[in-house]
């Protein structure tokens, strides 16, 4: 019999190994199915996840509600397109105590050093509160955020929101005003114009403002200099255009930072220049004349009044004089030398109903007329009570208390021919027109006027207001602080309304300070005259040339409607 050959004994043996390799084959395949599952498996319950915290989650809930309700907002520039706000990302830290994995009391201690306004004890407090999320810091600074996230601490949680910047600090801080923790505007052209600024339609269009950067540096430097010079607790500016009624300075001091609005006094956040009312005192009086002019009660500036030492008034009241006559004086010399006694006698003849409706034709009778919420009304005696000696007072600036702007839109309707126009904080073009106004005081009464209050800086209480060469005119005003319902003998405010090129006006300003002191270089002096006077000169001769107003000697107003009346006293 033959033996059977090699290649059919191995058949049966090659056919087991095959079909083992099929089998392990057929399980790996099963397994890496299994495995492959389990995995997507993972996969789709971690993408659930993070789509449930997404929306419902604590962190990601409190930084989508924070980062939707602050709006992105447009820029504001100044006339120039020099930007003074606008909006960048920020970080926001906050802390979820139900994610801490750490020492609860180191961690305390930890934020304790890093944001001392609470100790350890009271971080201690918040961790243990019960609340899912807790607000560390918004705005936050980035070596803060540095600091807190090198901690490693899960429940600290960090995002970025909108946040606004004001890249010119305190420069026209007032006027800019700021915004709240959510992005609204909470006070100044932010709150007034929030809505354009919020308009996701007008994003790509800058608010452009009247203000100019250059100018109101200058006349917040030189506020803040005579401020720190002559001791006074507070200070404000007004620089406006007669013509158009644009502010392109406004300033008020103490001086405020909007990027820490929130956390400055309230001191600092008070705007002066457009919600203060003080008894602004002479200045007033150049009303008083024009009023007498525009209704003939005053026919020519060598008009003559008896301005002897003491007035006594309907009531009982006296006033008396800084500088007195003691003799009869001309309207010029009533002026001139700021006489109370001589205003107060034009201003009886004008009576008090036609005082108050040139008053109110001003402006004065009413909240100021300006963009700001922040604005002041006049604060006077009722009509009902208004009585001859109330017109004589308030024809020199007492018993009446209005803003520094007022008083500067006063002068611009004095000094532009006589046309009251609404101030505005944004620049005049085509998309916001010069405003119609209406008629106070006519032409002839306006051009009279020019040469009245140059002569008080050439020659009476105003000369250190001057600049040489730009022809200033204008009038000071020195009254006495209201404290604890008694005029005060110690605290005045002290003020200069005044208006330049003098013999072609185009600007007003005034300068307002808040208690200045007496020093040796004004020997001992607090009025105007020694104060505000020549902080507005110095105003004058830094700006003007930024104004295109060129110094020219050789110009002037008609000094001879005027000096004819003044007596040379030897």
């Amino acid at each position: 019999m033959n033996a059977p050959t090699p290649a059919l004994v191995a058949r049966p043996e090659r056919l087991r190994l095959v079909g083992q390799r099929r089998q392990l084959l057929a399980i790996m395949h099963q397994r890496l199915m299994v495995g492959m599952l389990i995995f997507g498996a993972v996969i789709i319950a971690i993408v659930l996840r993070l789509t449930y915290l997404g929306l419902f989650g604590d962190h990601a809930g409190r930084q989508l509600t924070a980062s939707s309700s602050i709006p992105e907002r447009g820029d504001i520039v100044d006339r120039d397109g020099q930007p003074l706000a606008r909006t960048i990302d920020s970080w926001t830290v906050a802390l979820q105590p139900s994610k801490i994995i750490g020492d609860k009391r180191a961690l305390s201690a930890e934020l304790a050093r890093l944001m001392p306004e609470k100790d350890a004890a009271g971080w201690m407090a918040e961790i243990n509160s019960g609340k899912s999320f807790i607000y560390l810091r918004r705005r936050a600074a980035p070596r803060l955020v540095q600091a807190l996230n090198a901690l490693g601490e899960p429940g600290i949680a960090l995002s970025r929101e909108p946040d606004r910047l004001y890249p010119q600090t305190d420069l026209a801080a007032h006027v800019l005003g700021s915004t709240d923790i959510d992005g609204h505007g909470a006070s100044g052209m932010e709150r007034a114009m929030d809505g354009y600024l919020s308009d996701p339609a007008k994003r790509g269009e800058p608010l452009t403002l009247s203000i100019s950067s250059r100018v109101q540096q200058a006349l917040e430097h030189e506020l803040l200099q005579a401020k720190t010079t002559f001791n006074a607790i507070g200070a404000a500016g007004v620089l406006i255009d007669i013509h158009t009624g644009e502010v392109l300075a406004m300033t008020s001091l103490p001086q405020l930072n909007p990027n820490i609005a929130g956390n400055m006094n309230p001191e600092a956040r008070f705007n002066r220049a457009t919600l203060g009312v003080f008894e602004l005192g002479s200045t007033f009086k150049p009303f008083t004349v024009a009023m007498a002019l525009e209704t003939g009660d005053v026919k020519s500036m060598g008009q003559i009044y008896p301005c002897y030492d003491k007035l006594s008034l309907p009531g009982g009241r006296v006033i008396t004089d800084t500088h007195p006559f003691g003799r009869p004086c001309s309207v010029a010399e009533i002026m001139m030398e700021s006489s109370n006694i001589g205003t107060a006698q034009i201003a009886a003849q004008v009576g008090g109903e036609r005082q108050r409706a040139f008053l109110k034709g001003m402006g004065f009778m009413n909240k100021v007329e300006v963009e700001l919420p922040e604005r002041g009304r006049t604060l006077t005696i009722p009509v009902s009570n208004w009585s001859q000696a109330t017109t004589m007072t308030v024809g020199f600036g007492h018993s009446i208390a209005v803003t520094p702007l007022h008083l500067a839109m006063g002068y611009a309707t004095l000094f532009n021919g006589g046309i009251y126009r609404p101030a505005t904080l944004l620049k005049v073009n085509r998309g916001h027109p010069v405003a119609p106004g209406r008629r106070v005081f006519s032409e002839e009464t306006s051009y009279k006027m020019r040469s009245l209050l140059r002569l008080v800086v050439t020659k009476g209480t105003g000369k250190k207001a001057d600049a040489i060469g730009y022809r200033v005119g204008g009038k000071t005003g020195t009254a006495e602080k209201i404290v604890g319902g008694r005029y005060s003998k110690t605290a005045n405010i002290t003020s200069f309304a005044g208006v330049f090129p003098m013999d072609e006006p185009r600007y007003a300003m005034v300068v307002m300070l808040d208690e200045p002191k007496g020093s040796a270089d004004t020997y001992g002096f607090r009025t105007a005259g020694w104060n505000s006077a020549p902080t507005f000169g110095k105003v004058v001769a830094r700006i003007a040339p930024m104004l295109g107003v060129r110094p020219d000697m050789k110009r002037d107003a008609n000094m001879g409607e005027v000096l004819p009346f003044v007596r040379e006293e030897k």
